[in-house]
C-alpha cells in the first residue's frame, strides 16, 4: 500500500472527532478509496468515514484492512502543518507515516488485530431530509445542551424543529429559509452528548445534511451527512425512546 495526500489538516481534524467516539479501528483500503465503519463501545452511535482514490495525489491499494488506535494516529496526524503532504505505506507490522514539509518526519504505528467482521452501513430507509447551515445545527446543539441531556427534532409541515426542555426549555425553528426541508413529516429524540461530538464536524464544513423520519417507525434512527472536501462523514445515532428524557 502507497497512498499520498496533499493538504492532510482536514484528515487530522476528521480522525480527532471520530477518536472522541471509538478508540479502535479498521480502515479499509480498496479500488475506491480509503474508509472506515466503525461503531462506539455503547454501540449508539456508528461513524462512517470515506476518502475516494480521487482524493489523493497518489494511490497503491489492493484490499487492504489495517488495524490502528486512533490516539496514536491522532498524534501523529496533529503534526501536520498547512503546507504539509502526507504518505502511508504498510511496512511489516507497522502503519509508516510520512510527513513531509520543511523537513521529512517518519512515524511507525504498530498496526493491531481487531476482532470482529468489517462493518457496513445498515440499510436505512428515510422519508425526509433536512440539509441546514453547519454553523446553525452547532448553535442549536449548544442551545439544547445547556437545557436538557436529548432534543427533539421534528419535520413538521415546512418547518424542522429542534427543542430540548428539562426544568427549563427551548425550542429552535427553521424554515425553508434557513434551510431545505423536504419530505414526511415526523419527528425523533436523540442524545446531545452525541449530537455535541458529532458537532464538531461543522466547524471545517459549511453544511450538515440529517434524515431521522420513517412513516413506518415512532422511533428511527438519525443519520448525519458532513461533506468535507472530497470527505464524507456519515454518523448514524440511534434514537431515545419517546418516554425518556
Amino acid at each position: 500500500m502507497f497512498l499520498k495526500l496533499e493538504h492532510p489538516k482536514i484528515l487530522s481534524e476528521v480522525v480527532s472527532i471520530i477518536s472522541d467516539l471509538v478508540l479502535e479501528v479498521k480502515f479499509r483500503f480498496d479500488d475506491n478509496g480509503m474508509n472506515l465503519v466503525a461503531v462506539d463501545p455503547a454501540t449508539v452511535a456508528l461513524t462512517a468515514l470515506t476518502i475516494p482514490k480521487t482524493a489523493f495525489s497518489q494511490y497503491e491499494a489492493q484490499n487492504e484492512t489495517v488495524g490502528i488506535n486512533l490516539e496514536g494516529l491522532k498524534s501523529v496526524l496533529r503534526r501536520c502543518r498547512t503546507g504539509s503532504s502526507l504518505l502511508l505505506t504498510t511496512e511489516d507490522n507497522f502503519l509508516k507515516i510520512e510527513i513531509h514539509d520543511k523537513i521529512k518526519r517518519v512515524f511507525h504505528l504498530a498496526l493491531i488485530d481487531i476482532e470482529g467482521e468489517q462493518r457496513e452501513i445498515p440499510p436505512l430507509e428515510f422519508s425526509n431530509e433536512v440539509e441546514m447551515s453547519s454553523i446553525d445545527f452547532y448553535e442549536a446543539v449548544e442551545d439544547c445542551k445547556i437545557m436538557a441531556d436529548s432534543c427533539r427534532f421534528e419535520k413538521r409541515d415546512s418547518k424542522f424543529i429542534i427543542e430540548a426542555s428539562g426544568l427549563n426549555s427551548v425550542r429552535l425553528e427553521f424554515s425553508g429559509d434557513e434551510a431545505r426541508i423536504s419530505g414526511s413529516d415526523g419527528d425523533g429524540r436523540y442524545s446531545l452528548e452525541y449530537l455535541q461530538k458529532f458537532a464538531k464536524a461543522c466547524k471545517v464544513t459549511d453544511k450538515v445534511k440529517l434524515n431521522f423520519v420513517n412513516p413506518k417507525e415512532d422511533t428511527y434512527p438519525l443519520k448525519l451527512e458532513f461533506i468535507i472536501g472530497r470527505i464524507a462523514l456519515i454518523f448514524i445515532l440511534a434514537p431515545r425512546q419517546k418516554t425518556d428524557n
